[in-house]
């Protein structure tokens, strides 16, 4: 077999341990790409900051054969899995990723370790931007929600809140309406629906209340009520939002890839072809950075496609070394 290590130190007359892939971040998406690149006898390191998006999340829903597994749980398996095949995974944080002269991409991190690689793939998935409603975020992943598939079943036929911040909320309280008829749409920021939409969601049973709102009432760890700054209060036992996705895409920006808005308007994300590709030679992406709305399923099949496509990529490479270098 073809050691592209050894193609790569040779070609680049350096000394450098090379290595064919680094991946940034160890959630779903990276540990599916790091999964396939081991089991294509690829050398990489996946390098985690160990802050799983949805780790206050009791549970994760829609990954078929693990559904409401804890999404921590789901991690541990991915990482013995990867490391099962001889998978390199380290804990620390990447703060910057820069390119040599011969092309290959330098990832460094917090803890002072530096990973020389041919490609890298960025999973480093996205923040979400919530209103600034005391109790709002503390409560993420328990009764404040986002995703109706994620944690629609699991709330259904409680009395919800929708809270409204854009042009979306309406679509978003009838989206929530198969869950249960118990719906009222707080408008708070957003604006006032359209004649057209405020038909349906009277059709539908769901309540308009304008005014914006100032805080939620909890009671035994749990929410009980919505209060307006009007002083109104609403009883409620889940407040549905409508965040603001945010890609955590800093890392890549001084190697030029650009960033796009979402088709809904509803966040920022890397551009990159279907496959992961930046445009950028040697750099990747997979997962919420490159798609808000991905759900836990979705980034992990990301990063398998990404994956492959990466392999494709440094296969090609390795066969045109082969010839330069007159065999093997």
């Amino acid at each position: 077999m073809t050691d592209p290590t050894t193609n790569a130190l040779s070609e680049s007359g350096s000394d450098e341990t090379t290595l064919d892939v680094v991946i940034v971040g160890g959630g779903l998406a990276g540990l599916g790409a790091a999964l396939t690149l081991v089991r294509a006898r690829r050398s990489i390191v996946v390098i985690d900051a160990g802050q799983p998006r949805n780790a206050p999340a009791a549970h994760a829903h829609g990954y078929l054969t693990r559904d409401g597994a804890p999404p921590l749980q789901l991690l541990t398996w991915g990482r013995a899995e990867v490391r099962g095949y001889g998978g390199t995974i380290v804990e620390d944080t990447v703060d910057g990723i820069t390119r040599l002269d011969d092309g290959r991409l330098v990832v460094s991190t917090r803890g002072g370790a530096r990973h020389v690689a041919r490609r890298v793939l960025v999973t480093t998935g996205l923040v979400d931007r919530y209103p600034d409603i005391p109790g709002l975020r503390e409560r993420w992943g328990h009764d404040v929600v986002h995703c109706p598939f994620c944690f629609g079943w699991e709330h259904r036929d409680q009395p919800l809140a929708i809270l409204g911040e854009g042009p979306g909320a309406a679509m978003q309280a009838l989206m929530w309406r198969q869950w249960s008829d118990d719906v009222i749409l707080f408008l708070h920021s957003a604006p006032e629906p359209a004649e057209e939409q405020l038909a349906q969601l009277a059709a539908r049973g769901i309540t308009v209340v304008r005014g914006e709102i100032e805080s939620l009432e909890i009671d035994d760890d749990r929410i009980t009520g919505v209060r307006l700054k009007s002083g109104e209060t609403h009883v409620r036992s889940v407040v549905v939002v409508g965040p603001r996705f945010e890609s955590r895409h800093e890392l890549l920006d001084s190697l030029g890839v650009k960033t796009i808005e979402h088709p809904l308007g509803i966040g920022e994300q890397v551009e990159a072809d279907p496959s992961g590709f930046t445009g950028v030679a040697g750099v990747w992406v997979a997962g919420n950075v490159m798609d808000v709305t991905a759900g836990v399923m979705q980034a992990a099949a990301s990063g398998v496609t990404a994956a492959a496509t990466l392999n494709a990529s440094l296969t090609i490479e390795d066969a045109e070394r082969a010839v330069k270098a007159g065999g093997n």
